[in-house]
This record gives structure tokens, sequence and C-alpha cells, in this order.
């Protein structure tokens, strides 16, 4: 049985390096690849379940088309699409120039051939396109200006530490692989502090859980700050040589005592104390802070009030402490170096346009002038999920003359489209990936030939230029010929031009970047202004328009905001993600639905007591923007005062949450700031009594 390595290119922290047995070509068995020391113990759930979503009888397998006046598709040849496609191209492109055209691209698969649909815009004259993220970038942006650049150390590093702190991050659910060296740093003898709203899988291991309102963390880290400054548990050699602001950044805090943060953040003080009193005594320390929590309007700041504490107490640039957030030491392709995986609004390369937030994309749709939208194409995204207020994002959606969506299932948005093409699947087309957690790059190698009439996204993009008229000596060293030894080719050349490993090197298996640090910093070198840490940066200041230091500033909605709304909708909700699922992929397999069946959502029994809720019950969950209708369950370890349900349900499931989301961008970073929202919830009428 033929064994090939290759990797998971999914937007995950894992990015497990794979060993995929294939006979009579089909997936027969994925096991992990033992060089790849961060993921050599095995595959998650999602991983295996590729053997099912290989071959899922929901892939789409064909074009198909759209039939007028109605929501039904019909199957059309590839010739007939294609021609479609670049006759409505050159329509709008003639009519109303090339920016009346919206690409759109998610990041629902990594690779470096994903930047091919890139270079076919440029190719024909530029497009309209996003800028923003809706994952992590006031995290990245934080980051970037207190340390300079956005790495960490290796992950096998956290064995080292006495004390870890998982702030805001369920690594559990969402980065298992992170949890056996957490378990081999806790049979050393380390401490585990969670600090989440939730009571969760990882804070089951934890030797302290602090349960803050959601939006609060800033307050926390402050009054944290406050108590290791007043007990000397700063390390004052540290500070007087790597770090700029110091004096600022201890008045400042000096106003946060643990009361005043405690009433805040409502929890109790002595857990603020206990908190404090380990991060200055138990060195070295690893703080590990989670996406969800920096997608709120204050999440930059308050990134940047966490990575104060690293910096006060000396963790930095030594084995067992530092910040765990995005690591792209694999990121070594100049088209990927922009860590905040966006460009500012404008005209980068003076055909495309830069001008739809990601974080307000229904609204920045409608809103485009000279030329307003036509048309839209979708890739490697769902939008009609995953972006905030659902129901503008339809709306913006049905506005447009035509839609193309690349997707391998029909989800919310491929319903949309008029065009839907079927795309690849892992295991499909080689491509080279990086990782955001893990340090190594990885050769995804081809295992089978796409089944049906399933092409590569490089290969529409290359079919659809020769159709526009490029020639193919123009397409050359922008976008691969169809034929694997041609992909491999491109692939090879961008290797050798990053000074990378050689792809017979990736072909056997992972392999680390040039130039990688296990302990990251250990230089003791911030690529910032100063070159120091900057917990005083005047950047921040005068690119986004915050404090210069770190501070509390209360979120716009989940805390505060106009006190009527707060009175009408009283419970923050809370829509993280799942073990399950990666936000709206693989929740359609059978092998996930017999574990995760259908939404929920979860509030604590005091909430529903004061409802009338019941365990069971159906209940609507809204406020002024939509409503979803799901099943109540009531959890003793969710805090008060807040609902909690996954994202990444479809339409058709009856879950979408950002049906209850508005797009708000984050204070920095042009996130989105769609975990800030709150609902009420009440029993639906004539619903069966719950359990």
């Amino acid at each position: 049985m033929p064994i090939v390595s290759t990797a998971c290119p999914r937007n995950c922290y894992s990015t497990c390096s794979l060993l995929v047995h294939v006979e009579d070509g089909r997936i027969r068995r994925i096991e992990p690849h033992p060089a790849n020391l961060a993921t050599s113990r095995g595959a998650c759930l999602k991983g295996l379940a590729y053997v099912e979503r290989a071959c899922s009888p929901d892939r789409l397998l064909h074009p198909l088309r759209r039939r007028p006046g109605t929501d039904a598709f019909e199957r059309i040849p590839w010739d007939d699409a294609l021609d479609l496609i670049a006759a409505r191209l050159r329509g709008f492109r003639d009519a109303h120039g090339p920016q009346s055209v919206l690409y759109l691209t998610g990041s629902g698969t990594k690779g470096l051939l994903n930047r091919t649909g890139a270079a076919f815009w440029r190719l024909f004259g530029g497009c309209t396109t996003t800028y923003g993220d809706l994952c992590w970038p006031a995290g990245l942006e934080a980051t970037r200006l207190t340390l300079g650049e956005n790495k960490h150390s290796a992950p096998w590093d956290i064995a080292n530490a006495r004390l870890i702190v998982m702030w805001g991050k369920n690594a559990a659910e969402t980065n298992i692989h992170q949890m056996p060296f957490v378990h081999d740093a806790l049979a050393r003898g380390a401490r585990l502090v969670v600090v989440d709203p939730r009571r969760t899988e990882t804070s089951d291991r934890a030797d302290l859980l602090i349960q803050p309102r959601p939006g609060t963390d800033a307050a926390l880290a402050l009054a944290v700050a406050n108590l290791l400054i007043a007990r000397g548990h700063v390390d004052r050699a540290f500070i007087s040589r790597h770090v700029l602001g110091f004096e600022a950044f201890a008045s400042r805090a000096s106003g946060w005592t643990p009361a005043r943060a405690a009433a805040v953040a409502g929890v109790p003080a002595a857990r603020i104390e206990q908190l404090a009193e380990w991060f200055g005594t138990l060195p070295p320390v690893t703080l590990c802070a989670g996406f969800g929590m920096q997608r709120y309007s204050n999440s930059g700041q308050t990134m940047r009030a966490l990575l104060a504490l690293l910096a006060v107490t000396g963790n930095l640039g030594r084995p067992g402490a530092g910040w765990v957030y995005a690591n792209l030491q694999s990121h070594i392709f100049d088209e990927l170096k922009d860590p905040l995986a966006c460009f500012p609004p404008g005209q980068p390369d003076g055909v495309t346009r830069v001008s739809v937030s990601v974080a307000r994309l229904g609204e920045d749709m409608l809103a485009q002038r000279d030329p307003p939208l036509r048309m839209a194409w979708v890739e490697r995204g769902n939008p009609l999920t995953q972006n905030p207020d659902t129901r503008t994002v339809r709306r913006a959606f049905r506005a447009l003359e035509f839609r193309v969506v690349v997707d391998p299932f029909l989800t919310d948005t491929a319903r949309e489209a008029d065009l839907v093409l079927p795309g690849k699947e892992l295991f499909e087309q080689t491509d080279v990936i990086g990782a955001y957690w893990h340090p190594y790059l990885q050769l995804l190698q081809k295992a089978l030939d796409p089944p049906g009439e399933v092409k590569p996204e490089s290969e529409i993009w290359w079919h659809l230029a020769r159709r526009l008229g490029v020639s193919e000596s123009d397409l050359d060293g922008h976008i691969p010929a169809p034929a694997d030894a041609a992909v491999e080719a491109w692939l090879a050349h961008r290797l050798a031009r990053a000074g990378g490993p050689a792809l017979e090197q990736l072909r056997a298996g992972p392999a680390l970047p040039p130039g990688h640090q296990e302990v990251a910093f250990s230089d003791l070198r911030f690529a910032t202004p100063s070159g120091r840490v900057e917990l005083w940066s005047d950047e921040a200041a005068r690119r986004w328009g915050v404090d210069p230091l770190p501070d509390h500033v209360e979120p716009v909605e989940a805390t505060g905001g106009d006190a009527a709304a707060a009175a009408r909708y009283p419970l923050v909700f809370m829509t993280p993600n799942t073990k399950n699922r990666i936000h709206s992929q693989f929740g359609n397999l059978a092998m996930i639905r017999a574990l995760d069946e259908r939404p929920a959502v979860s509030l604590h029994p005091a909430d529903a007591v004061a409802r009338g809720i019941r365990d069971g019950d159906r209940v609507g969950v809204f406020n002024d923007r939509g409503r979803l209708e799901v099943e109540a369950r009531l959890d003793h370890g969710l805090r008060p005062g807040c609902a909690c349900m996954t994202n990444g349900w479809w339409s058709a499931e009856g879950g979408p949450v950002n049906l209850c989301s508005l797009g708000r961008e984050t204070d920095m970073g042009h996130g989105a700031a769609f975990h800030e929202n709150r609902v009420e919830i009440a029993r639906v009428d004539g619903a069966p009594e719950g359990r």
C-alpha cells in the first residue's frame, strides 16, 4: 500500500504532518508523520475525517449553474462554465472597469498556490478586494507593536515552563497538539492557569480558573501588573536593557487595584492576587493567548496589556518563557510576509482597489462606488456563514449581477451563486504550506487525482486567463500550467527564491525554515522602532488612534454600550470554536454529525430559571439584528450573564450565529469584533417541555 507524506492545509494551529495510505485510488488510513515533533502524537478527529471528506457523497464533482429564477442548480460542462465566466468578466470590465468585480478569499485552506488568484486578477487588469481578516489581526498587530514581529518558541518548549497561563484559549479543543506538552510541564510540577468565562476541557486540568466578563481581560492584566510591580516581582535588569515605557506603564497600572479590576471583570480579587503571586514567583512563565479574546472592539489594547506582563517580569527570550500567539517563522515567501494578512485600504498596485473591510463585508460591498460592484468571485471561504452581519452580507450578494463560488461542497455561500465550480480537496494537488503554531515548512503532496471533473483553483485560473487572451508566455511564472510537473516546478522556483529547503527535501517530510529560533527572541533583539519591547508605542497612537500605553477600554457592546440596548439584550453572546469543526468546515460529514448533531445554545442555570427555560427546550436567541431558534443546554460551568453557541453551523442547520453579530472592526489591525454581541433568549411558544 503506497504511503504518501503530506500535510493538512486547514486554518488550524496544528497544520499536521500526515502519512496517508492509498489503495485503489482511495485513502485507507491516516497516520501522523513522526518528523513533525509538534504533531507526532496523532491526527485529530477532523484529520481522520478526511477519509470520509475526500469521497463524501455530498462533494461537488461538476460545475453547476443556477436555473434562472430558481434556487435549483443544473450541471454545466466546464467549457461552457469557463466561457460564461470569461464573457461576464469582459462585459463588466469593458462597461464598468475591472474594479466592478470583487475577489473574495477566505482562509479555508492554506498554500502557496493560493497566490495564483491574485496573479490572475493583476493580469486581468485589477479588481476590488478586501482588507483585514476575521481571525487574528488585532493580536498580530499588538504583538508586532510590542515585540517587533510575530514569532514564538517551538511548541515543545512549553514543557520547560513552571507556570502556563491559557488566557482566553481552550487548547484542549482548539489546539489539541499543544496539550501533551502542557501535560509534560504539569508532570514536572508546573501550574496551569486558565482565564475564560467558560469552564472548558482545558480548565478542567487547571490549578486556577478565572472567569471574567467577556471583554474585561485588560483590566485583569493591569491589576496583575500593578501587584507584580508593587511586590518587586519584576526583572529590573531586563527592563533597563530591553523595555521602553516601563515607568509610564507602572503609573498606568498603579490605578488598577485588585478591587477595581475585580469590580470591572466580576471576579474575586483573591484570584487576581493568586495569579499575580504565581506570575511573579514561578518563572519561567509561558502565556498563551487565544484568538477569540481579540475579537472585541478593545482587543488590540487588551493583547498589549497581556504582553506587558511578560515584559516586566523578563519572561521573554528564555526556555519555557514567552508569548504564544502566532509563530510566522515558516512564512518565508515574499507574498506571505504581511502578518496582518491584508493591505491597508487603497490601491497598492495601481489597479487593485482594496476597499472592502472583511469585518464590514456586506455594508462595504453595498457602499462601493465608481464603480459599484457587479460581480463577486469567492473561494476558500463561506462568508454567508462566517462573516459578521449575515443579513447584510446576504443582501449584498443578492444585489450583484453575477456570482461565482469555488468550493467542494454546496455551502451557504455556494447556494447564493449563479455558478458553482467544484474545488479540490486535500490530497488532490501538491502545494507548499507554512504554519502559525509550529515552525515547519511542509509539502502538501498530491496523493489522489481529483474525482469527477474537479479542477484545482490554479488550473481554473490558467484556463480562464487563456480564454481572456493572456498568452502562455505571459502566464509563465505567475500561474503554473495544468500539469503536476508544472506545479512542482513553480513551487520549486519559489522555494529557491525564498532561500527555503528544496522541494525534494520537503517530499520526505517537514523541514525547519532558515534562521529558525527554537526559543523566540533568544537573541533579545526586538524589531521595534526603539529596538526594545515597547510598552509605550508611538506607532500605536499614530496608526490606530489608541493610547500609546496598554489600557482597558470598555467594549462598545459586550460589557457596556447603550444602556437601553443592554437592558433589552442582557446576555453576552459568545461564539467560540469547537473541536468538531474548523468553523463551517467538516460539520456536514456523517462522522462529525454522529458527535455533534445539531446546534444548541448554552446558558447558566440561573439565567435559564429566570427565563423559565429548561434543559432541552426550544429557544429563540435574538437581538435587533437577527434571530436563531435552537435547543437550550444548561451549563453550570458557564459564567452567569453569558450565552454560548459554537460558530460554523450552516443556515440549513438553523445555527448561523452571525445573524446576531454586527460588522465592527477591532481597535487595531482591521480585525472583526464579531464576538462582541448582546442577545436575549426566550423559550419558543409551543415548544415541548425540556427534559
